[in-house]
């Protein structure tokens, strides 16, 4: 069985790519160094210019007349099509529209520094970037600024905040990213105090889990720091009714599996669930099973699968937004099990299409799911818990179409973009105030 992707209506929300309807909103750029909106607040986002997190975090602002413009950090370059002007400080391969060169301000080699400066500060890593960062937050006087992730983005920006004195240069938002900022650095002796500095020194902190504003209180961030307004997906959730256009017959109608985290990292283990496909594949109906983001390890062992197995499977390093939700909307089953995560994308936008959700009993999706009746749980080391799983959200059509109808209701009530994004605006607004009140 191979799947085909349907075309979808173009009316389809802001997490399916570059939505044509959210570039809209964006006002067009003529000149780099003109607000669009003269005398409305400055935010200047640091991060990944490549994330599609970043992509959809940024996006909740479109329409929101506010000057947005990011600092990409080095290693990442913005699609073509992203329509917010962008510091980008990593080299452009390719060959830019006009349209685009007008949003991308590219640094190229940052050869403009003076030879003396490069000389002073050759022996510090992206100590040029962060320079250009100082200078971007001087000259531009952002009145918040945000960034997305504590590592890398949250030391970034400190060091270059220490280093060049911008202290009094904007209200700061440090926003966690999942589970992976603290889950693990909360134990080591060593990452704590580097950690620690980035939360204490932020005017706010933005987390997707409540456990992350536990470990923040318990490394001396004060409860006045934390978000006022609760906690909030990582891409700032998901459009509800434009995903479900991408929902295809009843859940227990179909045949697909969707593994989206197919790589090997100290956040999740590809070859637990590559054991238990192989153990439970015979206990399985006939599907086909999609394995995604899949790097060299994981291929490699692939290759090492039972024949009937692999000529089931379809591998994909990475594909585009559109096509990762046709194929949700066409799956049974998304197994996500891992090892440290947030309140996962993923999991979202799986419960939104109809795809029932094989996740780990993590304490930062516990608290809002049920186990056999929203998710079924599997720890991610354990292949036959994940193949038990696998084998009942295969084969039991009612616990699949029974949860889509309570999965529907719960992804809204906690994840509803179009809920979020007013919250979201609001907060930049009142830390705006508040910078430039005397």
């Amino acid at each position: 069985m191979t799947i085909a992707h349907e075309p979808v209506p173009e009316t389809v929300g802001a997490l399916a790519g570059r939505d044509p309807r959210v570039a809209r909103r964006w006002p067009a750029v003529r000149r780099f160094d003109d607000d669009p909106y003269p005398g409305r607040p400055r935010v200047l986002f640091v991060g990944p210019g490549d994330s599609s997190h970043t992509h959809a975090w940024i996006d909740l602002l479109a329409g929101a007349e506010l000057n947005v413009r990011l600092f990409a950090l080095p290693g990442g370059v913005p699609p073509d099509d992203w329509p917010v002007r962008t510091y980008v400080t990593t080299p452009v391969a390719r060959k830019l529209s006009r349209a685009a060169r007008r949003r991308l301000y590219a640094a190229g080699q940052l050869a403009r520094a003076p030879k003396r400066a490069y000389a002073r500060y050759i022996g510090r890593e992206h100590a040029l970037e962060q320079r250009w960062l100082a200078e971007v937050v001087r000259r531009w006087r952002p009145d918040v600024v945000h960034t997305l992730g504590i590592d890398p983005a949250g030391e970034f920006y400190l060091d270059a905040r220490q280093r060049y004195r911008l202290e009094r240069q904007g209200r700061w938002i440090v926003q966690t990213r999942g589970g992976s900022d603290l889950a693990l650095s909360r134990f080591d002796d060593e990452r704590i105090p580097q950690v620690a500095s980035v939360m204490r020194a932020a005017d706010c902190l933005i987390s997707d889990n409540a456990l992350n504003f536990e470990i923040a209180l318990e490394m001396g961030v004060r409860p006045e720091q934390l978000s006022p307004i609760g906690t909030v997906p990582g891409t700032g959730g998901v459009d509800v009714d434009a995903l479900a256009a991408y929902a295809s017959g009843a859940p227990s109608s179909r045949r697909v599996i969707v593994w989206p985290k197919a790589y090997e990292s100290p956040w999740s283990k590809a070859l637990p669930v590559f054991e238990a496909l192989t153990r439970y594949w015979d206990r399985l109906p006939p599907c086909e099973i999609h394995m995604l983001a899949t790097v060299p390890e994981t291929r490699m062992w692939f290759h090492a699968l039972p024949p009937a197995l692999k000529e089931a499977c379809r591998m994909d390093d990475r594909i585009p937004r559109r096509e990762l939700l046709s194929l949700m909307g066409h799956a049974r089953v998304m197994l996500a099990p891992s090892l440290v995560d947030g309140t996962p994308n993923s999991m979202f936008e799986a419960m939104a299409t109809g795809a029932f959700p094989v996740l780990s009993p993590l304490e930062t999706i516990r608290p809002l799911v049920d186990d056999g009746r929203n998710v079924l749980f599997a720890r991610n080391l354990y292949p036959d818990e994940i193949g038990v799983a696998l084998v009942r959200a295969m084969t039991d059509h009612r616990l699949v179409d029974d949860a889509a109808v309570h999965n529907q209701a719960l992804v809204r009530a906690v994840a509803d973009r179009a809920a979020i994004r007013p919250r979201v605006v609001e907060l930049y607004e009142t830390l705006a105030t508040a910078r430039r009140s005397p």
